[in-house]
């Protein structure tokens, strides 16, 4: 018997031969995320029921030195859930479930393979809201975003998920499960040992339940749309709605050619602005449509805004979100290499700048488009790969972005972690100490390596 099959009989004992799958038995969304980057069957599919067998399974596979795969809802866009052929993925699918919502602490107990919308959904016939939303939400497991530290539309006034989680339990790599539930918004003792965990992409330990922090719901809201002149009108649009109004829901930024984009998209033949502006402001904001009108006419007159709709209904409303939405389209319209960066505000505009320019230069009549949420300092950028030599040359339009990226003190990833693809230009924003110390951390904690191997760094 292989040293395999011998890992796969004391997990079949431990978890019951319904919940340990291997070969066709697989379904082939456990092979790879969103991204499709290099599928491959594992070696065997894990689907415990709950922390104990979650604990058992990873207790054997360090004892057999098996590397093992934590996966959620398999909608990362950055590698980080991609097994290999050797390795045994783990789906926290069947850890389902929410287990209390606690109205007075204003806080949510849910188990890993919860899904992002069940929750949001819980929250609201709680008459509260979770703040963190995204295009995924139907698909992605709460454990997962914890993982990836997920960011979305609403970053900009509730903060990352980190900011969201107060308390979570996690399975160790030798099966030791750490209890770090808590409810307090003020816990002062020692090391906030679970911050290690959000955002470890499942290279330091398993999460398996989780306590969420929920905010009151946010009321009645106005969208709007703006047409802008230049990258410093959108930043000064944002301070002064911040000052007038608070700080918006979501505030979207598109530059000309995404918009464009999006809205040839849109089953409507209408744009709700004219195509030729240079920037577009998308946001969403508490205040009345009236307080909002008022707010803009200032900007009118101050030159930063040239042209602007205000949503009248949550029909139009939704319709605004289509055009910027359009991303979702990405994967069938186009051949996408995407970035998701972080820089500093003030140097977004020169940032995406900098990057066409040098792309132009190096394959002239390229295809890229530009839009974030440049509130909380994040740019996505996406290239289409038709429009390129082929093959397409992924690797040194990589370089170019990311080197782009550390000359303007950036981070390569904004919100979607780092996993297999970004990897390597890890060092243009983290330092070589900095990188020690990561490694420092995950032998303190997974000594044999078998958690996620290969995954944010080799």
């Amino acid at each position: 018997m292989s040293e395999l099959e011998q890992t796969l009989q004391l997990l079949r004992a431990a978890l019951g031969d319904a919940a340990v799958l291997t070969g066709a038995a697989i379904n082939p969304r456990h092979h790879s995320d969103w991204t499709r980057h290099a599928p491959a069957c594992p070696a065997a599919l894990l689907l415990p029921r709950d922390t104990a067998q979650v604990s058992a399974a990873l207790r054997i596979c360090n004892e057999r030195g098996q590397s093992l795969v934590p996966q959620g809802g398999m909608t990362g866009l950055a590698g980080g859930a991609v097994p290999r052929a050797q390795d045994i993925a783990l789906s926290l699918e069947r850890l389902d479930g929410i287990e209390e919502i606690d109205t007075a602490a204003a806080t949510m107990t849910v188990r890993a393979g919860t899904r992002l919308e069940r929750i949001q959904q819980a929250a609201a016939e709680a008459g509260l809201l979770f703040p963190l939303d995204l295009g995924a939400r139907g698909s992605c497991q709460i454990g997962g975003n914890i993982a990836t530290n997920a960011g979305g539309n609403a970053v900009i006034r509730y903060g990352m998920t980190r900011d969201l989680v107060l308390g979570l339990e996690v399975v160790l790599a030798d099966g030791r499960v750490l209890n770090l539930l808590n409810k307090m918004i003020k816990n002062n003792t020692g090391y906030d040992l679970k911050q290690c965990f959000i955002g470890s992409e499942g290279t330091l330990g398993v999460i398996t339940r989780a306590v969420l922090k929920l905010a009151p719901p946010p009321g009645a809201q106005s969208t709007a749309l703006c047409a802008l002149p230049d990258y410093a009108a959108a930043v000064a649009l944002l301070r002064r709605l911040q000052r007038r109004l608070g700080t918006p829901q979501a505030y979207e930024l598109m530059w000309q050619d995404f918009y464009r984009l999006g809205v040839s998209w849109l089953e409507t033949t209408q744009a709700p602005l004219a195509e030729d502006y240079p920037l577009y402001a998308l946001f969403d904001s508490a205040a009345t449509a009236e307080a909002l009108q008022d707010a803009l006419q200032g900007a009118f007159d101050d030159g930063e805004v040239i042209d602007a709709v205000i949503a009248g209904s949550q029909a139009q409303a939704r319709q605004l979100w289509k055009i910027r939405e359009a991303t979702g389209e990405f994967p069938n319209r186009l051949q996408p290499l995407n970035f998701d960066v972080s820089l500093p505000i003030g140097r977004i505009g020169d940032f995406a700048e900098r990057c066409r320019q040098r792309l132009d230069a190096r394959w002239p009549g390229n295809r890229s488009v530009y839009f974030g949420h440049i509130g909380d300092s994040n740019l996505h950028l996406t290239v289409d790969c038709r429009s390129l030599p082929q093959p397409a040359p992924i690797l040194e339009v990589e370089e170019l972005v990311y080197t782009a990226v550390g000359e303007m003190a950036g981070s390569v990833s904004a919100e979607h972690g780092i996993g297999l693809l970004k990897r390597e230009f890890l060092h243009h924003s983290v330092s070589p100490e900095a990188l020690q110390v990561m490694r420092q951390l995950k032998l303190a904690l997974d000594p044999r390596g078998i958690l996620n191997p290969g995954k944010l760094f080799d």
